[in-house]
C-alpha cells in the first residue's frame, strides 16, 4: 500500500474534528513535515483560526518518531489531550495503519501524592507527620477539601490536580502532593507501585507524543536530570510565552519565612550545635531584609553578602548532618527528612548562587505587602540556555499567533538564542520563519483607532480625557468592552469612575475567578470587563459580548522593573538599541496578544481602542503597529464612535 500525502491525511483530521481546511492551515502543515524530515527548525505564525493544532499534529503523527508537545496554559493542554488528539489519531489510524499513542506529563507537584495522603504532611510545631484531616475541622473549607480529596483518589485513574473539580485552594493541594526534591523515590516509597507521578512517567516512556508545559520543558533542559523521556521532534506551542516560562524556572528567590520554616523543618534530625549555627544565620537574614528597599542590587551589599554567605555555611553543615543523623521519635522520618533537605538545598543553592555573583544573574530586593521582602536572581538572558539546550539534537517548531514583531521573526528569534534569519555557522541553529496569515479578513472585520489628541501617559497621576474618552467609547459601542489595562491600580480606577458614570455592568478582575467573570461577561453584551495581564492574553470570546478592545497605554514595562532594565542596560552596553530590543519588544508582544482578542470568528466586528497618543507619535510607533493584525487605521474620535454605534445597532437588530 501506497504511504498516504500530507493533505489526504490533513483532509482526514480536519474533518473528524468538524473543521475547515483552510490554505495558512495547508502551508503550515507542509512546512512542519518539511522541517521535522530534515531535522532543520522553524518559526510559524498562525494566527486565530488557522487551525494550528492540526497543522503541526498531522505531519508530526505521519512522521512516526517520538514528539514532545509543549504548551503555555492549561487549556490548550486540555483541548489536545481531551479533544484534538484523540480525534486526529482515530482519523489517521485507518490512513497510517497505525495507531499512535499520547500522554500528558507534568511536574511531581501536579499529581496526588498518596504518602502525603495516607502518611500526612510534616508541619511546623511538630516534626513528626500531622494527620491534616485530623486537625482540619469537616466544617471548615480546608477539612471539606481534604475529606473530598481522600474519595477522589480512590477513583481518579490520574491523580492529576487538574482532573479534580471543582477544584481546590493552593493550601489544601499542598496537603497531599509533593515536589520532586521532597519526593522519597519510588523504591523507597511504601505507595511508589501506585504512584501517579510515576504511572504518567511511565505513560509517557511508552507514548509517541507527549504533551507537557513551558515550565517542566525548561526543568528538563536547566536542570540536566531528564524528565521526558527522548525525543526527536519539539513543537512549542504558544511559543510567545516560552522566555518568561524559562526565565521563571531559572529564578531563585530567598525570603525570611522560607528560610525559617527550613530551620524548623530540620532543627530535630541535627545535633543542637547544627541547628543553632543555622538559626543563628536565619536570624542574621532576617535582620538584613528588615531594611531591604526595593530594587536591583548591582552590586551585593556588604550586609547582605555577609548574611548569605553565613546562610550558605549553615545550610550545607546541616545538609551534612541530616545524612547521618537518626532519631527514632521522629515518625515516618524518611519523609520529614526529605522535605526537610528539599528546603534546605534551595537555601543553600539560592545563597550560593548570589554570592558566588555572575555577570549573567541579576540580583533584586522584592517587597510584598503581604509577605514581606525577599531578594531574588535571575538570569540576564535565557537565549543561550535555549540556544544550547533546546535546539541541539532535535527538530524544533515554534509556533503561535504573535511571532513577528515589526514585520519580521528576528526579535523573537534572538530572545530564543537564534541569529537573524538566513545567517548561522556551525554552532549557531540554522531556522526559517513562516507567516501563514490568518482566515479573518482584518481590514474589514476591525478598527485600530488610535486616540492621538489625548495627553501622554505619566508614570503617576489620573488621566481625565483618558476616563472621558473611555466612557465615550464603551457608550458607543452599548457596553460590549474588554478594558486591557497595564497596571491593576488602573484598572480599579477606571472601573469604579465608569460605575459612576454608566448604567453599563463592569466587571472588574479580582473580584471573581477569571473564568466566572469571562463567562458573565460573555452571556451578556452590556458588559464591560476590566483587567491586566491574564485578560490581555487569556480571554477567547468570540460573537458580539466583545466588539471593543480597549488598552489604556502601551504596555512598556515599568521603568523600575530589575530584570528588564538590567537587559534593556545589557544590550545598549553591547552597542545594541536596547529600548527597542526588551521594552518596545515586550510591549508589541504585549499589544498584538491583547488585539487579538477583538476578531475570534469569521463574523466579528468591532474597533481595538489605544488611549496613547504615543502609538501614532513616537518613532517606534510604527514597530509596535507593524506587529498588529491589519486592522483600518485611524485617528479620527468621530469616526471610531459611529463605526462602533453602527456595530451595536446592527448586532442588537440580530437579537444580540
Amino acid at each position: 500500500m501506497t504511504k498516504p500525502s500530507l493533505p489526504e491525511l490533513l483532509h482526514a483530521a480536519v474533518t473528524a474534528v468538524g473543521g475547515v481546511e483552510r490554505p495558512g492551515q495547508v502551508a503550515m502543515a507542509t512546512a512542519v513535515a518539511d522541517a521535522v524530515d530534515d531535522g532543520s527548525h522553524l518559526l510559524v505564525q498562525a494566527g486565530t483560526g488557522t487551525g494550528k493544532s492540526l497543522g503541526y499534529l498531522v505531519p508530526a503523527l505521519a512522521h512516526g518518531e517520538r514528539v514532545v508537545i509543549a504548551t503555555a496554559t492549561l487549556a490548550l493542554q486540555r483541548q489536545l489531550v481531551e479533544r484534538d488528539l484523540p480525534r486526529t489519531v482515530d482519523a489517521l489510524h485507518p490512513l497510517l495503519r497505525r495507531r499512535p499513542q499520547f500522554a500528558m506529563l507534568k511536574g511531581r507537584s501536579n499529581y496526588l501524592c498518596l504518602h502525603r495522603l495516607h502518611e500526612g504532611a510534616p508541619q511546623d510545631e511538630d516534626e513528626g507527620l500531622f494527620d491534616q484531616f485530623e486537625s482540619a475541622a469537616p466544617t471548615s473549607k480546608l477539612g471539606q477539601d481534604l475529606l473530598r480529596m481522600r474519595d477522589w483518589a480512590d477513583e481518579t485513574e490520574t491523580g492529576d490536580r487538574d482532573a479534580l473539580t471543582p477544584g481546590v485552594s493552593d493550601k489544601a493541594w499542598g496537603q497531599v502532593s509533593v515536589s520532586s526534591r521532597e519526593c522519597l523515590g519510588a523504591t523507597k516509597c511504601a505507595y511508589g507501585a501506585e504512584c501517579f507521578a510515576e504511572m504518567a512517567r511511565e505513560r509517557a516512556k511508552l507514548s509517541d507524543v507527549v504533551v507537557t508545559n513551558h515550565a517542566l520543558l525548561a526543568i528538563d533542559a536547566i536542570e540536566g536530570a531528564p524528565v521526558l523521556p527522548q525525543h526527536e521532534v519539539l513543537i512549542v506551542d504558544e511559543a510567545h510565552e516560552l522566555v518568561s516560562r524559562v526565565t521563571g524556572v531559572a529564578t531563585g528567590e530567598l525570603t525570611p519565612g522560607q528560610v525559617n520554616r527550613a530551620v524548623r523543618r530540620s532543627a530535630k534530625l541535627v545535633n543542637e550545635k547544627v541547628a543553632d549555627q543555622l538559626q543563628t544565620a536565619a536570624e542574621g537574614f532576617e535582620r538584613v531584609m528588615e531594611l531591604a528597599l526595593p530594587g536591583r542590587l548591582e552590586e551585593v551589599p556588604e550586609d547582605l553578602g555577609y548574611a548569605l554567605m553565613a546562610l550558605r555555611d549553615a545550610a550545607r553543615e546541616v545538609i551534612s548532618a541530616l545524612g547521618s543523623t537518626r532519631d527514632k521519635s521522629v515518625q515516618d522520618e524518611d519523609a520529614v527528612r526529605k522535605q526537610a533537605l528539599a528546603m534546605l538545598e534551595t537555601v543553600h543553592g539560592v545563597a550560593e548562587r548570589i554570592t558566588n555573583g555572575s555577570e549573567w544573574d541579576v540580583v533584586w530586593y522584592e517587597r510584598h505587602d503581604r509577605f514581606g521582602a525577599s531578594v531574588r536572581v535571575a538570569p540576564l538572558s535565557v537565549s543561550g540556555l535555549l540556544r544550547e539546550k533546546l535546539f541541539a539534537d532535535r527538530s524544533v517548531v515554534l509556533t503561535s499567533a504573535t511571532l513577528k514583531l515589526g514585520g519580521d521573526f528576528n526579535g523573537v528569534g534572538a530572545s530564543l538564542g537564534l541569529s537573524a534569519e538566513g545567517t548561522g555557522g556551525e554552532d549557531v541553529p540554522q531556522w526559517k520563519g513562516l507567516d501563514v496569515g490568518s482566515p479573518f479578513d482584518y481590514p474589514k472585520q476591525g478598527i485600530l483607532y488610535v486616540a492621538k489628541h489625548l495627553t501622554t501617559p505619566g508614570r503617576e497621576g489620573s488621566r481625565g480625557d483618558m476616563m472621558d474618552e473611555l466612557a465615550e467609547l464603551v457608550e458607543a459601542a452599548g457596553g460590549r468592552t474588554l478594558g486591557l489595562f497595564s497596571s491593576m491600580r488602573g484598572a480599579q480606577a477606571a472601573a469604579e469612575e465608569l460605575r459612576s458614570r454608566l448604567d453599563n455592568p463592569i466587571l472588574l478582575q479580582g473580584e471573581e475567578t477569571l473564568g466566572e467573570l469571562i463567562k458573565a461577561f460573555a452571556a451578556d453584551p452590556k458588559t464591560c470587563l476590566f483587567g491586566t495581564l491574564s485578560l490581555w492574553q487569556g480571554v477567547d470570546v468570540p460573537g458580539a459580548s466583545c466588539q471593543l478592545v480597549v488598552m489604556d497605554r502601551i504596555p512598556f514595562p515599568r521603568p523600575d522593573d530589575p530584570l528588564m532594565s538590567a537587559r534593556q542596560k545589557a544590550v545598549e552596553e553591547a552597542g545594541g538599541n536596547g529600548f527597542m530590543a526588551v521594552a518596545a519588544t515586550h510591549a508589541a508582544l504585549l499589544m498584538a496578544q491583547g488585539a487579538g482578542r477583538l476578531v475570534r470568528a469569521t463574523g466579528d466586528r468591532g474597533v481595538v481602542a489605544v488611549l496613547d497618543p504615543r502609538l501614532a507619535n513616537a518613532r517606534y510607533g510604527s514597530y509596535l503597529r507593524a506587529s498588529l493584525p491589519d486592522f483600518w487605521y485611524t485617528t479620527d474620535r468621530n469616526q471610531a464612535r459611529r463605526s462602533l454605534a453602527a456595530i451595536d445597532a446592527a448586532a442588537k437588530a440580530d437579537g444580540r
